[in-house]
């Protein structure tokens, strides 16, 4: 009996494997023809032109600033959706996850209506201080923040909730105060969360484009990160210029795959 549910455990039915080939080769068939098609000879001169060096460097500040950004501000977040009976907490976790399933150009949208200058908030920010974030570097980091910092507070969540809390309970019957017991004592227990969740964090602002545009535009060293430039390059006939930017996005999302699979195979 073992033996035979073996062999039976074994088969592929037909009829998942003709749509599993299907589902793989819609997946990595367009992967395969960046590559097939990619300009290797002129890879260096391209990667190394002034336009893609400086949306590549505008891409590393602005996305690493989005995730210092998402740090201070999300992982309270996420220890009060995890740590706390607050009224609402439910309403709140969906709210502040809708960025992961809503449009980014919509998030844009969103984005100018509360910071535009005529927005709930911009027209203040602007006559008041000063302050203008549409169209501006600001505004960048601002639309990469609103879109990725959903994936580190669902990742740091995840690990407070795993994370035994008698040791919290321990440093509170100690005399620390809550403070002192969120730093030195939870923040470490959950820190390989935490920095999960900055990579992916970093990672997807990296690659954010529709909030981007809609919400700062595309200004050549201001706003223009590597998705724009390569949508601007596709834009205007260099095609060249669009493959070797989309193969450097798509390495830089395998490398935190990888990085990624050993503590999602181990959750």
């Amino acid at each position: 009996m073992t033996g035979h549910r073996r062999r039976t455990d074994g088969r592929v039915p037909v009829a998942l494997l003709v749509p599993s080939v299907l589902g793989v080769a819609v997946l990595v068939l367009p992967m395969v023809g960046l590559l097939l098609r990619a300009p290797w000879r002129r890879l260096p001169d391209i990667l190394s032109s002034d336009a893609v060096l400086t949306a590549l460097r505008l891409s590393l500040t602005t996305a690493t600033a989005a995730t210092a950004l998402s740090l201070v501000c999300g992982v309270p977040v996420a220890w009060l959706l995890a740590r706390t009976r607050m009224p609402g907490r439910s309403l709140l976790r969906g709210v502040v996850t809708v960025p992961l399933v809503l449009p980014p150009v919509i998030g844009g949208i969103a984005l100018l209506m509360v910071f535009g200058r005529r927005g709930v908030l911009g027209g203040w920010l602007d006559e008041a201080l000063g302050v203008s974030l549409p169209f501006t570097t600001a505004g960048v980091v601002l639309a990469q923040a609103f879109v990725a910092m959903p994936f580190l507070i669902v990742s740091v969540e995840g690990a407070l909730r795993t994370t035994d809390r008698r040791y919290d309970d321990v440093a509170a019957t100690l005399g620390a105060s809550a403070w002192t017991t969120f730093r030195r004592v939870t923040l470490p227990s959950v820190a390989p969360g935490v920095l999960a969740g900055a990579v992916l964090c970093w990672a997807r602002a990296l690659g954010e484009f529709g909030a981007t545009v809609t919400f700062a535009g595309s200004f050549p060293g201001t706003t223009r990160t590597l998705p724009l430039q390569a949508y601007v390059a596709i834009g205007s006939g260099d095609t060249d210029t669009a493959i070797v930017l989309s193969l450097l996005m798509i390495a830089v999302s395998v490398a935190v795959l990888v990085a990624m699979r050993r503590r999602w195979v181990g959750a």
